[in-house]
């Protein structure tokens, strides 16, 4: 799919309000968030529904780490494949990925290089960079952009394809996985990158800073450079590679890595977080954390200098003439303000989850307010022990 059909697609899935899963417990499920900040709070009861009991993909916090299980396979319809420019099946891959639970932000940056970029909710990988390189040579420094036309992929609707090893993996906005949310209740949270910050998109505050802001489709701050390529394939600068891009500060809504600063419903009181977008580079090319080992290909032993991809930074791999990024700002971090409420017997979800459902039937419409006063609309499912807990619209 390509950059236009991708972006027009994009208001179309504002009104769209499917299902993402069967929201029962799986057995065992501990509850995360005791001690947590108010975001966490509330990720975590999203998270029952993220991850049922027959899902393939599942998150949970172990210590300092966000880890991300899963067999990689999509939870949403694919376009066939194999295909004729994809000859690849898509197979069931035991993956594990690690992630920062309180992500740093770095004023510097760190190239992506041929890693994935992050991994989404349902455990598929966003993995924009193609194999695909001007005259087959990796060493040319001309890389083709996979969602810019001048090859073909087969990629199918979710700008996604399928790696000789059977990996599904995302080249932009996977819209299977997009239909899944309800628009109405705020940015969609998609994943979490390898430095552990979420990644949103393509929609977001008009104000960053103020939930109460309309949603609009985010831009990036890239173009097509202008006039002709410095040696290389030659021929003006059109998109078919990743170096035809370059950044210009201020031209859209984000930042060299596709990124910004605000607030989202699942982190009230603001965090750095990446958005997909409609335009290159689609899935971000580069971080402002450090990335875990746990994304490279092959674990970690192939890795250069500690939390660089790829080598060198984003601005020297792409030929763009790297920028620091925004400072952060004041207030802001990766997680929001500490709460330190509980759920019952050391484990659950919070008893607020579990009294606005008394008296209720499951699957009814219900609403609570949060530690920090926060209203949270959500229905009623039925816990491990029979009794009824609020989870929230996603």
């Amino acid at each position: 799919m390509n950059s236009a059909k991708s972006a027009g697609l994009i208001l179309l899935l504002i009104a769209s309000q499917v299902s993402a899963h069967d929201s029962r417990l799986p057995e065992g499920t501990d509850w995360q968030g005791h001690e947590a900040e108010e975001s966490t709070w509330l990720q975590t009861l999203q998270n029952f529904v993220i991850n049922p009991a027959e899902a393939a993909a599942r998150i949970s916090i172990e210590g300092n780490y966000r880890v991300i299980r899963s067999d990689g396979k999509p939870d949403h319809s694919t376009g066939r494949f194999p295909n004729r420019n994809n000859p690849n099946s898509i197979q069931a891959r035991s993956k594990t990925y690690r992630v920062a639970a309180n992500p740093v932000y770095k004023k510097q940056t760190y190239a992506l290089g041929l890693w994935p970029f992050g991994v989404a909710i349902n455990g598929v990988p966003f993995d924009p960079g193609a194999a695909e390189f001007w005259r087959r040579d990796r060493n040319s420094g001309w890389q083709y952009e996979a969602l810019g036309g001048a090859v073909n992929l087969g990629v199918d609707r979710n700008n996604a394809h399928v790696q000789p090893d059977g990996t599904y993996h995302y080249h932009g906005i996977p819209f299977g996985l997009l239909e899944q949310f309800n628009h109405d209740s705020g940015p969609a949270l998609l994943g979490y990158a390898a430095d552990g910050f979420p990644i949103y998109g393509p929609l977001g505050y008009s104000n960053p800073d103020d939930m109460n802001s309309r949603l609009v489709e985010l831009r990036s701050s890239y173009q097509v450079k202008q006039g002709n390529r410095n040696g290389g394939p030659g021929g003006r600068y059109d998109g078919s590679f990743v170096q035809d891009y370059g950044y210009l500060e201020g031209l859209g809504d984000l930042d060299d890595c596709n990124g910004r600063f605000g607030v989202t419903p699942d982190y009230p009181e603001g965090t750095y977080y990446y958005v997909l977008t409609g335009q290159f580079p689609f899935i971000p090319r580069c971080f402002h954390g450090e990335p875990d080992r746990s994304f490279m290909r092959g674990g970690p032993g192939g890795m250069g200098n500690p939390g660089m991809m790829g080598g060198g930074r984003a601005g020297d791999m792409q030929g763009m003439g790297g920028r620091n990024g925004p400072p952060g700002r004041g207030g802001f971090s990766a997680q929001p303000s500490q709460i330190n409420r509980g759920g019952p017997m050391g484990g659950g979800p919070p008893e607020e989850a579990f009294t606005a459902c008394i008296g209720r039937t499951e699957g009814e419409a219900v609403s609570f307010d949060t530690p920090h006063g926060h209203t949270v609309k959500g229905r009623c499912e039925q816990f491990n022990d029979g009794r009824l807990f609020a989870i929230p619209e996603r």
